[in-house]
């Protein structure tokens, strides 16, 4: 399981669905909305995080009147370690290489 290039979209993504929880899963126009992107750029990104294992999703099951059903997305436990780490290591590299040189 590779892990993806981390851009600020695919960022953005992870960071949505890592806040999601049971109660309040992600479903595409909530992670549009909260990553602030676009769907163009939203789905891609599931899909290239759901064919490394990292995403699954599932339909929408409770009544939607209205609406079609809403996809859910949510990280695998071992997408939710990828990415937590995934995250982590590229903080510390900010970290790092952002307060390097800079005198106050």
């Amino acid at each position: 399981m590779s892990t993806p290039r981390m851009t600020k979209p695919t960022i953005g993504v992870l960071e949505v669905l890592l806040a999601a929880t049971d109660d309040d899963p992600a479903w595409g126009l909530k992670i549009c909305v909260e990553a602030d992107l676009g769907s163009g750029t939203v789905y891609p990104i599931l899909e290239r995080l759901s064919e490394r294992g990292w995403v699954e999703s599932f339909t929408e099951t409770a009544p939607h009147p209205g609406r079609p059903p809403r996809r859910f997305y949510q990280l695998t436990g071992t997408g939710r370690l990828q990415a937590t780490e995934a995250l982590r290591a590229r903080q510390r590299r900010r970290h790092m290489f952002g307060t390097a040189g800079v005198n106050a």
